[in-house]
């Protein structure tokens, strides 16, 4: 006779966050690592990406990295590539290959997040694809993320709809739902990314380590 399976626990995850995030892809590959972990334990998640913009401002050609991240933060050029290269190993950690350097730019990623709210209402289960195909095309392929073809290409890598993309792009569709997200998650105090919201109500702040989030999500899981 064996053991019966423990009985399975899916805990609803909002990830509020940006694209042009660097801790956001490091919080993400420790999230998903822990949840793989706790597997085993009988716990699962269904996890909804949500919109922050870390520059809502950004014009279209977006803004050099060194210089933004001098004029936001008073880093010198030497802090930044020091910066640069510790999230790199962090990324690196979980997987993720993380090519930003001093050329690199920084881009408006409202149109990013409109998409993502599509591949959420048409497609859940291809919107973790779709936020991992437009941090590969940041961070690792250092593409333009207001370009429209950069854009329906990773639509399309996730498994998406390109032509459908693309409509949405055009269109202008689901601004008003993002813009109403963002006030929303601003109102409910996310003021920094990534902010991994459990059950509506627990917070799990930046981009911990795998083994932050499994031991956060345990306890969680013994409370609701």
């Amino acid at each position: 006779m064996t053991d019966a399976a423990p009985a399975l626990k899916t805990l609803k995850i909002d990830f509020v966050s940006d694209v042009v995030c660097p801790w956001c892809v490091v919080g993400l590959g420790g999230l998903t690592t822990a949840l793989d972990k706790l597997k085993d334990e009988g716990l699962a998640a269904d996890i909804t990406f949500q919109p922050f913009e870390l520059n809502p401002q950004m014009a279209p050609e977006g803004e050099n990295i060194v210089e933004h991240i001098g004029a936001k933060y008073g880093s010198t050029p030497e802090q930044s590539a020091q910066n640069r290269e510790m999230i790199r190993a962090r990324a690196a950690e979980v997987g993720f290959d993380m090519r930003m350097g001093p050329d690199s730019r920084i881009w408006n990623t409202f149109d990013a997040h409109r998409l993502l709210h599509w591949a959420h209402e048409t497609a859940p289960d291809k919107q973790e694809a779709l936020k991992r195909a437009l941090f590969t095309a940041h961070f690792t392929d250092n593409r333009n993320l207001t370009d429209a073809g950069v854009l329906t290409q990773a639509a399309e890598a996730a498994g998406l709809d390109r032509a459908e993309a693309g409509e949405v792009l055009a269109s202008g569709r689901y601004a008003q739902e993002v813009r109403g997200a963002e006030d929303l998650w601003r109102a409910r105090g996310i003021t920094s990314v990534p902010a991994v919201v459990v059950e509506g109500k627990y917070l799990i702040s930046g981009g911990q380590p795998a083994a932050a989030f499994e031991e956060a999500l345990r306890k969680i899981a013994a409370e609701v």
